[in-house]
This record gives structure tokens, sequence and C-alpha cells, in this order.
């Protein structure tokens, strides 16, 4: 999720935590534990700051080791402890499970985006998607605030969110139901599907939806239950080429392949260097697809430029990129 709606649901779960009686009968506890779950609800993406280093370290590691089982553990350990140093009047054990309650949720709701987390680290590396729910969700932000707004004048914070996420897991079901009848769609319209992705997007009704067959790559858009389908590619491997083989050992390159399950490839060769672009199928967006890895290499094969990430004109991805086709 977006890093607002883990602000209001840190804030949710500490009116939540007023339902227990050794939070509710000690003022010291009460604020430390709202402290603790508002710090436990941002702290799995500390990540984000990989974002500073380049994007293909980012892609590669961003909901990676800090959202793992190891991870969710000592990061409930490490805040606690912290605050128990400054709040040694707290009961400490309540002060951890609610803590661990925090981490482990912000790493749960992150499951149901498109992007997904690798929650089960170190028992599997696989990255779990569900697609059900949007990184932002209108809903879901808004009726956490519904909730604190009550909760500010006067409701019972932990009855009131009680309520509030009795709501939401209804929602979820329901977008869960919304996926599948868009899935089934897919199936009827494209039979020989061997692999549909379906993302939710920030509009309730609207999916976006890729699609592999064993010849062919579909790109197409659910509404309701209904599915349109606005790009076909024909599926064509990666050559075992010398230009392939040595734009593969660039780093930009070997992150999107590492976070890119479907895309499609092409060359550009200029007098001076050759281009290879990957495409992610996943987000095309007003018939543009933004996510990219781009590869430039001299005509002896040497890497001089490169670049991945979210790209929405030519103009902005030639800015980007250190090598200028025909300047040298």
């Amino acid at each position: 999720m977006d890093t607002g709606t883990h602000i209001v649901m840190g804030f949710a779960l500490g009116g939540l935590s007023t339902l227990d009686p050794a939070v509710a009968a000690d003022p010291a506890t009460k604020y430390a534990v709202l402290t603790a779950v508002v710090i436990g609800s941002q702290v799995p993406d500390i990540d984000t700051i990989l974002k500073l280093r380049n994007n293909a370290v980012y892609i590669r590691n961003h909901r990676g080791a800090t959202h793992s089982i190891p991870a969710m553990i000592l990061w409930s350990i490490l805040i606690t402890a912290v605050l128990y140093f400054f709040m040694p009047e707290s009961n400490v054990l309540h002060l951890w499970l609610w803590t661990q309650i925090a981490v482990s949720l912000h790493v749960f709701v992150d499951i149901f985006n498109a992007y997904g987390t690798q929650a089960l680290r170190p028992f599997s590396s696989k990255w779990i998607a569900l697609g059900v729910i949007n990184t932002f969700d209108p809903f879901i932000f808004s009726i956490h605030v519904v909730g604190l707004s009550l909760w500010g004048v006067g409701f019972n914070p932990g009855y009131t969110f009680i309520v509030i996420y009795l709501i939401l897991i209804g929602y979820y079901i329901l977008r869960f139901q919304m996926q599948g009848a868009i899935r089934n769609a897919v199936h009827r319209l494209i039979p020989d599907a061997e692999e549909v992705i379906i993302a939710p997007t920030i509009r309730f009704n609207l999916w976006r939806i890729a699609v592999k067959t064993p010849t062919h790559f579909y790109v197409a858009r659910g509404y309701r239950r209904s599915v349109t389908i606005l790009d076909k590619y024909k599926r064509v491997p990666i050559p075992d080429s010398p230009l392939f083989q040595a734009a593969k050992q660039d780093r930009n390159l070997d992150a999107f392949l590492h976070f890119s399950p479907v895309y499609r490839w092409e060359v550009a060769e200029y007098d001076d260097c050759y281009e290879v672009k990957f495409i992610d199928l996943r987000y095309r967006n007003n018939g543009y697809y933004p996510f990219v890895a781009v590869v430039q290499l001299d005509l002896d094969y040497q890497i001089v430029g490169s670049y991945t990430g979210w790209i929405f004109s030519e103009e902005k991805l030639r800015k980007k990129l250190e090598f200028v086709p025909g300047s040298h």
C-alpha cells in the first residue's frame, strides 16, 4: 500500500489497542503502543531509501528482505526495545505484541497489491502478489479517515475500528470476486491462456490484464465483468546472440528481468550503437507502456548506457540515458 494508507492503518491499530486492558488501563503503555504501531506500520518500507542509489537496486530489493519473516520479527523487537528504553514504565509485553501486529499487518496488506512482497523469505523467494487491491485504494484510505474522525469527536476507537475492519473484510472478499469474474472472462475470450496477470487500478471497476499463451502476449482491459483486448504481440524468445548476451550483463536489464514476468523486446540499430529495449506489458496507460529497460551498446557490444524505470515519453527516456545515438 502507499505511505498514507499505512499511516492511517497505524493510527487505526492504535485505536484497536485500546480494547487491550493492559493498554487501556495504563496511559504510559497507551502512548508507547500508539507510537509503536504508527512506526511499525511504516518501517518495512525503509528500503525505499534504495531509490537514492539507483532504480536497479530499488527494483531488485523493494519489498524483499525488509518484508521477510525475519525482518518482521526484528523490526518489532527493535522498535519495542527503543521505545521501552525511553518509556520503561510501559508494559513491554503488550508493547511488543502490538508492534508485531503493526509490522505484520503492513506486510500482509502489501500482499494484496499487484507488486506483492517476498513475505515468505527465507523459506521461499517467490513474490506473493494477489493483485486485488491497488497500491492506493480510495475506499480503504477513506474509511480509515472516517474512523479516525469518529475517534476524534468522541466515538470509542476500539469498537469503531472493529466495525471498520469487518467492513474491510467484506470489501476484500468483493474484490476477489470481481477479479475472479474478470479471470473467467479472460479464459472465455482467450481459451489457450497459460498465465493471466490481473492488476487493479485506482478505478473500482477497471483492471489491467496481461496474458501469456503458447504463441502470443495479449494486453487487455477489464471493466466490470467484460474484457477488451487492446494489443497482441507474437511471443518471441530472447535471442541467444552476442548482442543480447552482452546486454544481459547490464544491472538495469538484470533488475528488469528479475521483476517483470511478461514483456516484449525490440532492437534498434544506429550508426554508432545498438539499443535493446524491454517493455513490461502489465502497465499499459493511454496506449503507452511506461515501465521499460533500455541498454545501449557500441558496435563491439560494450555497454555505453542503460536505464530501467517508469518513463512516460521518449523525450524523457533520452534524458535518462547516458549515451545519445549519433552523438559519437
